[in-house]
């Protein structure tokens, strides 16, 4: 049988020794803390003693009891900080979600296409699901067009020209040059269309959200049936979702 030494990942022994301590009303002794832990006795006396030399821990006057230090302060603070930048990012997402009645998402990069980073769902019976974490192409999606077409016309082209144009529906767009003319008309429009290129049956439509030096963000995305949403329904909500977008720019830069 695998001692708890061997179940638990080395990486994440200190994490849990932070975890106890700053959950704790009071300051504990290693043996307090390991408790909740389980590692032998050697082990969480030497990770205690790593973190007090590093700053994260400190030991109370009379040498038994560990509280957090100023390291563990520090990180706790700004850990409390990015939650509220999530917080303040959720609510621009929720107010979008209401004006609009239709399922609203914040996307971002990342090497393999676009992840869906949060959502705010409708309350529409019939929809299309896809759950935080999804990863969707950059070629076929509206947020992934946004991106694209953020990139400068040498880097779009020759990034277009690497894309594998893989096929997911017959309107999906697989010619590379004819990407480049959809994605020009993106930079101009400041908004990007799905026409049921990723998935037949869906529509969407994703505005980009820019720092101020003009390097792309995220982007802020809805998408739904065509049976219940129409293009000419997703340009309408286009002021709402600019309004957004700059709500969203002043929490993120």
């Amino acid at each position: 049988m695998p001692n708890s030494e061997d179940r638990i990942a080395t990486n994440l022994r200190t994490l849990l020794i932070l975890e106890v301590i700053g959950t704790a009303d009071q300051p504990m002794t290693p043996t307090e803390i390991n408790q909740s832990i389980g590692l032998p006795k050697q082990t969480i006396h030497r990770l205690c003693a790593t973190l007090v030399e590093e700053g994260f821990l400190v030991y109370e006057p009379n040498g038994k009891r560990l509280r957090a230090a100023r390291r563990a302060r520090v990180l706790g603070a700004g850990l409390l900080h990015s939650s509220r930048d999530h917080i303040l990012r959720r609510q621009i997402l929720v107010d979008l979600a209401l004006k609009t009645g239709e399922t609203i998402n914040y996307v971002v990069p990342e090497d393999s296409g676009m992840s869906y980073l949060d959502r705010v769902e409708t309350g529409w019976a019939f929809r299309v699901q896809l759950p935080i974490g999804s990863n969707v192409p950059f070629h076929c999606t509206a947020s992934g067009k946004t991106f694209l077409a953020s990139l400068d016309t040498r880097k779009r082209r020759t990034f277009t020209h690497g894309l594998a144009l893989e096929r997911k529906t017959p309107r999906t767009i697989t010619d590379p040059d004819a990407l480049l003319k959809e994605l020009a008309g993106v930079s101009r429009d400041g908004f990007a269309i799905d026409n049921e290129e990723f998935m037949e049956g869906m529509v969407a439509i994703a505005v980009p959200v820019m720092d101020e030096a003009g390097r792309f963000l995220a982007a802020i995305a809805c998408h739904g049936p065509n049976v219940r949403l129409s293009l000419d329904t997703l340009r309408g909500f286009l002021t709402e979702f600019n309004v957004a977008v700059e709500k969203m720019r002043s929490v993120l830069t």
